[in-house]
């Protein structure tokens, strides 16, 4: 078995789930669990949105994908690899090959919207003529071409939200992981950066999204997973924003 996991290799071995929760329970006090029993699968191409109300468990299950935490029962599979077995050495480069938006962005201040998506691709030793090729492909994609030499003050909101998103796709992940991408923004921006997953997502990438924003998701009508209190209580096809009763 090869000792480096690359999640694209893995995906073009196997078919679906791509995602996969299994009896997933998730504790961080003694008897106060964040997850309880958690099963779900998500397949390749789908776009899901997660939501539930604060202390549901979406950010866990977010940091559980990005083994920023281990599952105190239960298996997480990523493209049928169990996450808890992967090694140290390893764990970089699973989540260098997971595409990731948060809602604060987390742009570096100090250079432009070419080097901060072009950064992204020297971590993994990109060779600098791949670099010039696909950073400017990205920049048109989320329509930012013009604004490659300025820095993240001078952008807005959503200007940066689409550098963060050129920054997650530049290295062609299958799995793109948004973790509130639209908290930050104004309805219009909003709406702009969810047109441009369905795009990214039209294209193969698999879309992952935590959400409280209930008018997008009724909307959109995409797969919604919905937790409550650590627990999956709803998970339809094409569903809307469903406030759990206590």
């Amino acid at each position: 078995m090869s000792a480096d996991f690359d999640i694209n290799r893995e995906l073009s071995k196997i078919e679906t789930p791509v995602i996969t929760f299994e009896h997933v329970s998730k504790e961080y006090q003694k008897g106060i669990a964040a997850l309880e029993n958690i099963n779900l699968r998500i397949y390749k191409g789908e776009f899901v949105f997660i939501v539930g109300s604060s202390g549901s468990g979406k950010s866990t299950m977010i940091r559980l994908l990005l083994k920023e935490i281990l599952p105190s029962k239960g298996k997480v599979f990523v493209v049928g690899r169990d996450l808890g077995r992967l090694r140290r050495f390893q764990v970089s480069k699973y989540r260098r090959s997971i595409g990731v938006v948060f809602q604060d962005f987390r742009l570096l201040k100090d250079r432009n919207v070419y080097e901060n998506v072009a950064f992204a691709q020297r971590i993994v030793e990109v060779p600098e003529r791949q670099i010039k090729r696909q950073v400017p492909k990205l920049l048109s994609l989320v329509g930012l071409m013009e604004k490659r030499k300025a820095y993240p003050e001078e952008l807005s909101g959503g200007q940066q939200q689409r550098v963060a998103l050129a920054r997650a796709l530049v290295n062609n992940p299958m799995i793109l992981l948004a973790d509130e991408p639209t908290g930050n923004l104004d309805p219009k921006n909003s709406w702009e950066i969810m047109s441009l997953l369905e795009d990214i997502n039209k294209r193969g990438t698999t879309v992952v999204v935590v959400t409280h924003n209930q008018e997008i998701v009724d909307r959109m009508q995409k797969r919604v997973i919905t937790l409550k209190d650590g627990r999956i209580i709803s998970d339809e096809e094409k569903g809307r924003y469903q406030y759990a009763k206590n």
